[in-house]
């Protein structure tokens, strides 16, 4: 996709930038739509936990439909992480600490969270895959702390609002997701996540749907999967869960 497929409808308040994606996508809209919203009344993170969604940040997400086998689409959400965390990058003070991501796909600062991105999946009845990328970006307001800690941009001297970082992202993400639709693209989407990862070579604990591993960070296999070196030696590695820095 060039960056002339991608269309872009602002709104004041929504329940959430996702589900509207998704109404759209059940009306036949196509692939690349971009949806922002000032306000979102029901947000929601990664496993259903809610996201608030105040005035002064970026709530925005896009709409894929069919973007690629499903094989391939486990790359995806850390392809939007790097797309997120250049956006994120290129409107920050020379002197700012450095954007990073934490696996999968949070971006951090001084390990503190700035961003979360919620990637899913509905199957339209007429068989098409939509996959909508939502982004919630904290620009002017840190909500109250959930599991991790959090910060916003300002703290660290971004005087960017959210309407101007939201044009970096729109740019940042046709960009990457035209790479990483080439023949080559996912082998350097991955080499650029792991320039910019957060906590390669810590020690971290990955809570899982039914138990809690700790071991050691050693980055991402080549599809993307975390790579835990744990405490006996071994090397586990594992598609989903939440990282701690211990």
């Amino acid at each position: 996709m060039s960056l002339d497929d991608f269309r872009h409808e602002a709104l004041v308040e929504t329940v959430s930038t996702n589900s509207e994606c998704f109404e759209r996508a059940r009306k036949g809209a196509l692939s690349g739509l971009w949806v922002t919203a000032a306000r979102q009344t029901g947000g929601r993170g990664r496993r259903g936990r809610p996201w608030t969604s105040e005035p002064g940040n970026l709530y925005a997400s896009l709409l894929l439909i069919d973007p690629a086998p499903v094989d391939r689409l486990a790359s995806l959400p850390l392809a939007v992480a790097v797309a997120v965390q250049a956006s994120i990058t290129s409107v920050m003070p020379i002197a700012a600490p450095p954007v990073a991501i934490k696996w999968p796909n949070d971006i951090l600062i001084e390990k503190k969270k700035i961003c979360g991105i919620l990637v899913e999946a509905e199957t339209l009845a007429d068989g098409r895959q939509a996959i909508v990328i939502g982004c919630g970006i904290n620009v002017a307001v840190a909500p109250e702390a959930g599991l991790y800690p959090v910060a916003r941009l300002t703290d660290y001297g971004c005087a960017v609002g959210p309407a101007e970082l939201f044009a970096h992202l729109f740019r940042e993400m046709a960009d990457i997701l035209r790479l990483w639709d080439s023949a080559n693209g996912i082998g350097e989407i991955m080499a650029r996540w792991r320039k910019v990862a957060g906590g390669i070579g810590e020690r971290i604990t990955v809570n899982l749907p039914t138990q809690s591993i700790s071991g050691r960070f050693a980055g991402i296999d080549d599809s993307g999967l975390l790579r835990l070196q744990t405490d006996d030696g071994g090397v586990r590695l594992i598609a989903a869960g939440d990282v701690f820095f211990e």
